[in-house]
């Protein structure tokens, strides 16, 4: 037998909960679909949200789904009777729907012989930390790859500095509000990842840029003498500071009595994982940057396409763990003895074959939307020579990518070196955006290296670099959607455009609030619908309109209105007042009964709901309002019942 929409619905969202056995309990109100959840860390928050047919999701003490009124009662009795239980009875510790099971038993010959590793979850945690920055990543990426072409433009005398410069600072310092403290951003993601307190994961990230330090005292290597410097450890080293603070902060949690938790857990986990970033991890860091200098050296000395394939492959690692900026003296130093850095132009290359080999993964993953979507996003970004985007939040997530592109990025190195001195005049962003500095109008061999970087690292991703499980993710991501789309756009085509001039009368006396100033998200974002709040300064309420009692809540705390010209109207009174099950809520209307403008549509007692902490502002929105070109409030600060509230065209 085919499956009902509600059915198909009701089954997705037991996929993004965690299954039907994370659920102890489920009930709904006039929209939404409303779980009482066993273990938050199971629920895909962002899946529920991008399901066909879910407006949105509201957390609080239960986590709702709003589907929207009329299909949220066929969607919860479809999502209890799977199970085999009623609405608000407890769900069985382990229940599992016919789906879960055979979806269950699928994933596990699927992954008989593709058993995840520790390696896979620590780039999935990476992916994580990550993702979530990527949107701050592209925006403040395009300003600062424009600033960066403007100000190497700037120093090539090809703009005039009186004129351009500070436009340029401007921009630098939107782009900086993330990338000179990207350090701290990663720190909070990374607690909430790993289970620590956020605000300490910030601190710990905040310790690496040494902002404390007395600069006529500075700290030293323990390995090799020298100054630390900011940044020394690199993101990685962050990241793996804030793990060892997540098992710091659980550990002492366990022993410290709560009368003085506040003060001595977070004290003690700042102190203990500050000095080991401080003396442990930016040290080792520096070790290895002091050690990597001599062999950076030797690698110039050969000269070459050696040098450049090696530089080029090797560049992202560096970046990767804070170790590139033991090459800035070197660029200062070469560009003092020559005029130009010939260094500079071949770790460029590394970037560039990023680029390629996130093409390859748009055109190979295109049916995944979500990452090809975020590819998109950072694609412009990363070729103007700001590659954290496309790093962090795809191609080291999946690692294969990763490796290729930094191979296209030695490639793009050698082709340099095979030119050889190809320089740039000044330290500047790398990619599209270091053209400008090349020197010696060298800057056409510059773009031949950058096209075979993007060049190898498309053929070499779309070869080898693409893992299978991202293949089959994506093949499947368009089939596990279609059934659902499909019957989502059928429902959707079976309605027509409402044609009317219709004006809705105010329900109930009182102050008219703005949707966008209530506290519940479902009505502020409009995903209900358009229209107004009244905060009712009586009990009385009215029908709007002239129509039909198109669906009433059991508990009569709200109704849905279909008038005779096709407007649907939901009127739902106060908040969260499905939970005093009819109490203070006297009707004798019922579902299907004809109603006209200013007849009773129940009697409600919001003293009753103020004390039992309940918020009495009642939203009318029209929940057809996409069918509907224009449906606007008509007044602004209060209404007596029956005055002009909104007008529908």
């Amino acid at each position: 037998m085919e499956k009902t929409i509600y059915e198909i619905l009701g089954q997705e969202i037991f996929d993004k909960v965690g299954g039907s056995g994370n659920i102890e309990k489920l009930i709904h109100c006039m929209t939404r679909v409303r779980m009482t959840i066993r273990d938050y860390s199971k629920v895909d928050i962002d899946g529920l949200k991008k399901i066909e047919g879910v407006l949105g999701v509201v957390e609080e003490e239960t986590l709702q789904v709003v589907i929207g009124p009329g299909k949220v009662n066929k969607v919860a009795q479809a999502m209890v009777d799977s199970v085999g239980v009623k609405l608000g009875d407890p769900f069985p510790k382990g229940t599992q729907t016919l789906d879960e099971i055979a979806q269950q038993n699928k994933a596990q010959a699927k992954n008989k012989y593709n058993k995840p590793s520790k390696f896979k979850n620590v780039m999935k945690s990476i992916s994580n930390i990550f993702v979530p920055m990527i949107p701050a990543f592209v925006g403040a990426g395009l300003i600062g790859g424009i600033a960066a072409v403007m100000g190497n433009m700037i120093v090539a005398k090809q703009l005039d500095a009186a004129t351009f410069q500070q436009f340029v600072d401007v921009m630098n310092i939107i782009k900086n509000g993330i990338f000179a403290y990207l350090a701290i951003y990663v720190g909070i993601n990374s607690a909430q990842e790993f289970g620590a307190t956020p605000a300490l994961g910030g601190v710990v990230g905040a310790v690496t840029l040494l902002s404390g330090m007395n600069p006529e005292m500075p700290l030293h290597n323990i390995f090799t003498g020298l100054p630390l410097s900011s940044g020394q450890g690199g993101i990685i080293g962050v990241i793996f500071a804030v793990w060892i603070l997540s098992i710091i902060e659980k550990g002492l949690r366990k022993v410290v009595p709560d009368s003085i938790d506040i003060i001595v857990t977070p004290t003690l986990s700042l102190l203990g994982v500050g000095l080991i970033t401080i003396f442990l991890i930016m040290p080792i860091a520096g070790a290895i940057s002091s050690g990597l200098v001599g062999a950076i050296n030797t690698t110039l000395r050969v000269g070459g396409v050696f040098s450049g394939f090696a530089l080029g492959t090797l560049f992202l690692p560096m970046v990767m763990f804070g170790l590139h900026q033991i090459l800035t003296p070197i660029h200062i130093e070469m560009i003092a003895k020559t005029g130009s850095t010939q260094l500079l132009p071949i770790l460029a290359m590394a970037g560039a074959g990023q680029v390629g080999a996130a093409i390859a993964l748009r055109v190979r993953l295109r049916k995944n939307k979500e990452l090809s979507n975020m590819i998109k996003g950072a694609l412009p970004v990363g070729i103007l020579g700001i590659g954290e985007p496309l790093i962090y939040g795809v191609t080291l997530p999946m690692v294969r990518p990763f490796v290729t592109a930094c191979i296209a990025g030695g490639i793009g190195g050698g082709v340099l070196g095979a030119f050889g001195n190809v320089g740039a005049i000044a330290i500047g962003p790398s990619g599209v955006a270091l053209l400008p500095l090349i020197a010696e109008n060298k800057w056409w061999m510059y773009a031949i290296g950058l096209l075979a970087a993007y060049i190898s690292g498309f053929v070499i991703t779309l070869a080898f670099g693409i893992p299978k499980e991202e293949k089959e993710k994506a093949d499947n991501y368009m089939a596990d959607h279609s059934e659902t789309a499909k019957l989502v756009v059928k429902e959707t085509l079976k309605k027509e455009n409402v044609e009317c001039n219709q004006v809705i009368k105010a329900p109930v006396s009182g102050e008219l609030i703005p949707l966008s100033e209530m506290k519940d998200q479902a009505f502020a974002s409009g995903m209900l619908g358009k229209g107004v709040a009244i905060r009712p300064d009586s009990g009385s309420f009215i029908s709007p309109v002239d129509g039909i009692i198109s669906v009433m809540f059991p508990s009569k705390h709200a109704f849905g209105i279909t008038s005779d010209e096709g407007v649907e109207i939901l009127i739902h009174i106060g908040m969260d007042t499905v939970t005093l099950d009819s109490r203070g809520f006297e009707s004798k209307l019922k579902q299907g009964d004809r109603v006209k403008t200013g007849d009773k549509l129940v009697t409600v007692d919001l003293e009753l709901i103020k004390e039992a902490g309940l918020e009495i502002i009642t939203p009318i929105v029209v929940t057809n309002s996409a069918d509907i070109s224009i449906v606007e409030p008509v007044n602004e600060l209060a209404v007596n019942a029956g005055d002009d509230l909104i007008i529908c065209k």
